[in-house]
């Protein structure tokens, strides 16, 4: 049973990382997560929960600073939830998240490693990201130096992101460091706009209102996508909004909206209408002295969101995959057929597979706009798709790469993957606790000779990591 918080603490010392970004310390042989703080501070601390094992607590005054610690750059950080990483130096972040692939490769995989490398920076540490989602409330969260204030708040609207495990409370965000130009300036126009003219922001828990979400994708060759999403249908004010955008930002590339009557904020099943330019952007990507790679990306199409380690990820993935000119490649997870393409140009053939009939259709239209065509898609769910006639189909792999979302893969794909037992394999995650996992399963089989950790979003806890695997 859950124990009542008794007591502070004085002057602890915070000694390392816990999951989700939290720093850690033990006091009285109990582990404390704590919020807040950098491993190498001396901190005073508030118990916010005490359980028989562990407790939680907030950092409250700092006694003496980490010399990892530094100043973070955000007007909104230790609120909005995002980048909880940006009081910690970067070159401290990078080594804590070198030493989490180690620790989740060894414990839960039972892995025998190779010398791992630092992790790879991030080319840009700040307005990294391709896109942002942002949500309207009519009802915004109020910070703790409005509430200590004490005055009158008649300005209760939001535009912004919402509060970690507050689904109904929302920031109002005046700036973001995460996203390139002109991402604050359409976003605060637009609530401008709205407020100025009285436009009725969403009520998250009412499930009423007009302005439910905004989402803006950028592309490294300067081209915008703005998708805004209503409550309902309104045509003659959504026309004088979309119109006032226009004029206002008359380079975005594609303009568009929905309309979003449901209770979650989804698209994947909504109509999207193109209000002005195209109903997609094109993001380019250098190719090793060929000609660059373009991907089609509509509103929705997944495309990693940190372009410039992207680009670096696959060039080290192909790079791993030692293909030489004449391998057949599988590519499990393909999404968009990003990998794939970046494989296609340097080995004989390449087999994608997805379970998102979505994906494999940009997929096929990124081949296409590639002039690529020694590739082929099929969708399906993988434990099902990947059956001995699929093999028969397209012939057992040289090279495998399996790039899977942070679940990791079902044990029936790894089972498949025994089964056809490729020479080699690359093993892309967003999750190295379960890439460990399914590692684990296959370690009788492979061993690993490469391990890369890579830095896909700074300023946070998380860690991408690819794997290089040899047949036994």
């Amino acid at each position: 049973m859950a124990t009542q918080p008794e007591r502070d603490l004085k002057e602890v010392d915070i000694s390392g990382w816990a999951a989700k970004g939290q720093a850690l310390a033990k006091v009285d042989g109990l582990v404390v997560f704590v919020s807040g703080a950098v491993p190498g501070d001396v901190a005073d601390l508030r118990i916010t929960r005490a359980k028989k094992n562990f407790m939680e607590a907030e950092m409250v005054r700092l006694a003496k600073p980490s010399p990892h610690r530094t100043t973070p750059f955000c007007k909104h950080f230790g609120t909005c939830g995002g980048c909880t990483w940006q009081h910690l130096a970067y070159p401290a972040q990078l080594a804590f998240k070198r030493q989490e692939v180690i620790d989740n490769l060894q414990r839960i995989g039972g892995l025998d490693l190779p010398e791992v490398p630092g992790t790879l920076p991030s080319p840009q540490e700040r307005f990294y990201r391709n896109k942002l989602e942002y949500t309207f409330s009519a009802q915004r969260w109020f910070t703790r130096e409005e509430l200590a204030a004490g005055d009158r708040i008649a300005d209760r609207q939001a535009l912004g992101y919402h509060l970690p495990g507050r689904f109904d409370k929302v920031l109002d965000i005046s700036e973001c460091w995460l996203q390139p130009a002109p991402s604050d300036a359409i976003r605060n126009f637009i609530r401008g706009y709205a407020r100025q003219h009285g436009l009725g922001f969403y009520n998250i828990r009412k499930h009423e209102g007009w302005l439910r979400t905004l989402t803006i994708r950028t592309t490294t060759t300067g081209e915008v996508m703005a998708l805004l999403a209503f409550g309902h249908e309104d045509a003659e004010q959504r026309e004088a909004l979309l119109s006032a955008l226009h004029n206002e930002f008359p380079a975005i590339t594609s303009l568009l909206w929905c309309i979003n009557p449901k209770k979650n904020d989804t698209i994947w099943d909504l109509d999207i209408h193109v209000f002005h330019g195209r109903d997609h952007i094109v993001e380019q990507m250098p190719d090793e002295g060929l000609a660059p790679l373009r991907f089609r990306i509509g509103p929705k199409s997944f495309f990693q969101v940190n372009p410039q380690q992207t680009l670096a990820m696959y060039g080290m993935v192909r790079q791993l995959a030692g293909l030489r000119g004449n391998e057949l490649a599988y590519d499990l997870y393909s999404g968009a057929g990003t990998i794939s393409l970046f494989m296609a140009r340097h080995c004989r053939h390449v087999v994608g597979a997805d379970i998102v009939p979505e994906a494999v259709a940009d997929a096929h239209a990124n081949a296409a706009l590639n002039g690529i065509g020694n590739v082929a898609f099929e969708a399906g769910d993988l434990k099902d798709l990947l059956s001995p006639e699929f093999i028969t189909r397209h012939g057992r792999p040289d090279v495998l790469v399996t790039d899977p979302p942070r679940a990791g893969m079902h044990e029936a794909v790894v089972q498949r993957i025994r089964e056809m037992a490729p020479p080699s394999m690359v093993y892309v995650s967003c999750n190295p606790a379960t890439q460990a996992r399914d590692l684990a399963l296959l370690n009788d089989l492979y061993r690993v000779t490469h391990v890369q950790p890579l830095d896909m979003f700074p300023h946070t806890a998380h860690v991408e990591n690819i794997v290089r695997l040899e047949l036994r």
